[in-house]
């Protein structure tokens, strides 16, 4: 199909639910994208923290075709053989214990939600049913999981949201401690927030929250579906602070661009789910877990963490750069290859714009922020590119 048509299609039969750039791509490598016109891109969005292990990477497709070639499908009816596989190795690698599989990141909060309501009610009572979220937060657009989100401007047009959270100020322990009532039996927290601009947790609170949780027997879940699996540049973004939450969420690179997301956690709260108290027809089906294997193991065998850890320190050093160039950057935040500037000013939507035009994909957010999340294969090389674009955009800002 031509661009055009696809275009034309997509108006004509696909729900007005995205404002889409104007491109269509047919192909992806690594880095880079290639359109329908046949134009090379590069790309720093990555599908949104997705294609960590790069586009199409040979060791996720072989998987995906040769596990479509033997079975895709039983149902959790049955066992698995390639998802008792993919739960092993999250296991090894992180602190859980037990791991249960479903389609997406909205989904694995649904299930950390009820495996956290659940627990509390087991220990302590139906009283204890409320969880505290992070203002700026994104925890997903599924009823429940957006009412957990921080952000009013997702709430807009779906109220009633379900009762049962409670906001606060990311970073704010004081405010978090008197959040706390008799209800609350978890706290809900990114270790680095994604959509609302790449905002980290700092070095003291996630060890401080860990405390706090303890202290009131609490069920701490992180939400690592955009920080985790090497984004930030060690496994798990809760790594850099020297903590372990009592769940944890996963998807966006886990699948290598295949859907599939994860709930994991310990042993003594797995133990408050029994059979028929949480399901899912398609989550931890052969082929979706044939392509994580894949693409966990791609991640491992390649360098793909420690080239997120060298080249994200590397791209910001160069967001610095620019930093100190140009006043009108408010600051330069990331950890890994999760990196965002944010300016004084509107002008991001004008930044994607141009680098647009340049074949390099960034992500606006806001008026305000550009975030960069590229495949964790990215290049010094590459990234100069974008530097060099950026301080083309910025300096046409400035003038």
């Amino acid at each position: 199909m031509t661009y055009q048509e696809i275009v034309e299609l997509t108006a004509e039969h696909v729900m007005y639910t995205y404002k889409r750039l104007p491109v269509a791509f047919v192909r992806g490598e690594g880095c880079k994208l290639w359109d329908a016109e046949g134009q090379e891109w590069l790309d720093f969005v990555g599908g949104i923290a997705v294609c960590s292990q790069g586009h199409c990477h040979p060791k996720v497709v072989a998987a995906i075709r040769e596990q479509a070639g033997l079975i895709m499908h039983t149902s959790n009816l049955y066992y698995i053989g390639p998802q008792a596989r993919l739960a092993e190795k999250l296991c090894r690698i992180s602190f859980a214990d037990k791991v249960f599989f479903c389609n997406s990141g909205a989904e694995a909060n649904e299930a950390a939600i009820k495996l956290a309501r659940k627990y509390a009610e087991v220990h302590y009572g139906p009283q204890r049913h409320e969880i505290i979220a992070a203002r700026g937060s994104f925890h997903g657009r599924t009823m429940t999981t957006l009412t957990a989100t921080g952000q009013e401007k997702f709430h807009q047009h779906f109220h009633p949201l379900m009762p049962g959270f409670e906001h606060v100020d990311l970073n704010d322990l004081e405010a978090l401690r008197a959040a706390i009532t008799p209800q609350t039996c978890a706290v809900l927290l990114e270790p680095v927030q994604g959509e609302s601009g790449v905002r980290p947790c700092a070095a003291e609170y996630l060890p401080a929250v860990r405390e706090l949780c303890d202290e009131h027997e609490l069920l701490l879940i992180l939400d690592e579906i955009q920080c985790g699996l090497g984004r930030t540049g060690k496994w798990f973004a809760y790594e850099h602070y020297g903590v372990k939450p009592d769940i944890m969420t996963l998807a966006k690179a886990l699948g290598g661009g295949f859907p599939i997301g994860a709930c994991a956690c310990t042993d003594q709260v797995a133990a408050a789910f029994e059979p028929g108290d949480h399901a899912t027809t398609f989550g931890g089906n052969h082929l979706a877990c044939a392509a994580a294997l894949a693409a966990l193991e791609a991640l491992e065998e390649e360098g793909l963490i420690e080239n997120s850890a060298r080249v994200g320190a590397y791209l910001r050093g160069g967001l610095q750069g620019l930093e100190a160039k140009f006043p009108l950057i408010r600051e330069v935040r990331g950890m890994g290859l999760m990196a965002a500037l944010e300016l004084d000013r509107p002008g991001a939507a004008d930044i994607q714009a141009e680098l647009f035009d340049r074949q390099i994909l960034v992500n606006a957010i806001g008026d305000r922020i550009v975030r960069m999340v590229p495949p964790l294969c990215v290049t010094e090389a590459e990234c100069d590119r974008l530097l060099e674009a950026l301080e083309g955009a910025l300096g046409k800002m400035e003038a």
